[in-house]
């Protein structure tokens, strides 16, 4: 039995839900954003928050609740508030730049790597050594990030690469004579 979808989902004040059928779409000072509703789970406004309910008492059902519920917060809190990813380059020569809707990187590679930055995703870099990614889709955030990160992940021998703020990478000791 899914616990998540129990909870109601609270909307803080200057944040607008509307709940039209299987749709619901929130307004809010970062933006607006609406997300479709799965049919085996209906959703209603009480008293200023959402309440998620599954339709019958099947697993499937059940499990889809709980999502749902996770999705809808995720929609609310990225309208209020939005949603922030920030990745480090460590390496000689790792820089990046922002310009436009591009991200340019230099990560070692003969070429330099130009990623497309999706509708909807801001990607700033305060130093050569830092990059943000800000939207208000917690998903297209984290997307972004990953395939950012993926074009060189860190590697275990010096660390250099792509990496998240905050994240380990366990280091391996080099072969010995």
């Amino acid at each position: 039995m899914s616990r998540v979808a129990n909870q109601p989902v609270t909307i803080p004040g200057g944040v607008e839900v509307q709940v039209n059928g299987q749709k619901v779409a929130a307004k809010g000072p970062k933006g607006n954003s609406e997300i479709e509703v799965n049919g085996l789970v209906s959703v209603a406004m009480e008293d200023g928050s959402l309440k998620v309910a599954s339709n019958d008492s099947e697993k499937k059902s059940i499990a889809m609740a709980g999502t749902m519920r996770a999705l809808l917060n995720n929609l609310v809190v990225g309208v209020n508030d939005g949603f922030e990813k920030k990745l480090e380059l460590r390496g000689v020569g790792y820089r990046a730049q922002a310009q436009g809707n591009k991200l340019n990187l230099t990560l070692g590679f003969s070429h330099p790597v130009v990623h497309d930055i999706p509708e909807g995703v801001k990607v700033e870099t305060p130093s050569q050594t830092e990059v943000v990614v800000t939207g208000i889709s917690k998903q297209a955030v984290g997307q972004v990030a990953a395939d950012i990160r993926s074009y060189r992940p860190p590697e275990p021998y010096k660390g250099k690469g792509v990496r998240y703020v905050g994240e380990h990478v366990v280091m391996k000791e080099a072969k010995k004579k």
